[in-house]
């Protein structure tokens, strides 16, 4: 008797400590490591600045569970983001159950030898190298190919546009069809996904339908495309075809994040939708909660997500039917 009153003892604290264990890790936050290019890096905000890369404002898809730490850096290609050491900083910080979202392309196509890889080889031991270092850290990577370029002409400069933020072939006339100008670098990410059984995410494909869908001039509102002093923070204007605005980096944020849910259903659980953000971070759709009131239209149920920090309620019509989502650290002042 003694002795099964032993074992059972025994039996009960080992369930004791799975359940522990269980409760713990569900209510450990999970990181999502981003490295990448322009097109996916956190922006300078300051003097009110416009441009946004996509992974600015990928938390606002995803539970407060995930917490997105973005390593994406301007003018980096898988060679130089190696190279330079920000690789090495991702890696010690990876621990078992993290994600790396590894997207690059636009600067492994450049001439440049301090950023220049080649399809079907450099590009993709360095891809390679992201996929198993992550692995080694018990991390789970995922591959994205690069978003497309808003190129609806051939342009011999799209490239190298990437780098001015300014496209020079602007004044030529445009198509109404799309032109591809990554080639090749579109697919190692694909080939390396298949070769070692990673999630892939053909973000070229998703952005190309999106920009396609909309044409030659509807496809300008999602990048940093303005006219002189259409913005206070670019009184000469730009033209750049690479790089998204606060909106356009939002839109592409939700449509990749659906996608991530779809090519990784272990993240389908932190998956979230709200109509509208506000965050004083710029990773927000806007910086004032009174002006994402004022967007809302009449009659219409909206969600709108309060980053953090104390914000003055916003007066709200009784024509507005609004639901605000606290993050943590936010409220109203009373």
């Amino acid at each position: 008797m003694t002795v099964i009153m032993g074992r059972i003892k025994y039996f009960l604290v080992l369930l004791l400590c799975v359940l522990s264990l269980s409760a713990y890790k569900k209510n450990e936050k999970i990181t999502i490591f981003m490295i990448g290019d322009s097109t996916m890096a956190n922006k300078d905000i300051s003097g009110g600045k416009m441009e946004r890369g996509w992974g600015m404002m990928l938390k606002n898809f995803f539970t407060e569970d995930v917490i997105v730490d973005n390593h994406a850096l301007n003018g980096r290609s898988s060679k130089s983001f190696i190279s330079e050491g920000h690789w090495q900083k991702v890696v010690e910080k990876i621990k078992p159950g993290d994600y790396v979202f590894i997207q690059f392309g636009h600067n492994d196509e450049k001439d440049d030898p301090k950023r220049h890889t080649d399809p079907g080889t450099t590009f993709d031991e360095n891809l390679r190298k992201f996929v198993k270092e992550t692995r080694m850290r018990g991390g789970i990577p995922v591959l994205f190919n690069s978003v497309v370029r808003r190129i609806f002409t051939n342009s011999t400069t799209a490239v190298a546009d990437d780098d001015t933020r300014s496209n020079s072939s602007a004044d030529l006339v445009e198509g109404d069809t799309l032109v591809d100008t990554h080639g090749d670098y579109l697919l190692s990410p694909r080939n390396v996904a298949r070769e070692l059984d990673v999630p892939f995410v053909d973000a070229n494909k998703i952005t190309h339908d999106l920009e396609q869908g909309l044409g030659p001039d509807k496809s300008k509102k999602l990048h940093m495309w303005y006219l002189p002093n259409e913005v206070p923070s670019l009184p000469k204007g730009r033209q750049d075809n690479t790089h998204y605005n606060v909106y356009g980096a939002y839109v592409v944020a939700g449509l990749l994040a659906d996608a991530v849910s779809d090519a990784v259903p272990e993240l389908r659980q932190y998956r979230c939708k709200y109509d509208a953000s506000v965050a004083r971070d710029g990773s927000g759709l806007y910086f004032d909660l009174q002006t994402a009131v004022e967007h809302v239209p009449s009659g219409v149920k909206t969600t709108i997500l309060v980053g953090e920090g104390k914000w003055k309620k916003p007066v709200a019509g009784k024509d507005k039917k609004i639901e605000y989502i606290m993050r943590q650290g936010a409220s109203f002042i009373k």
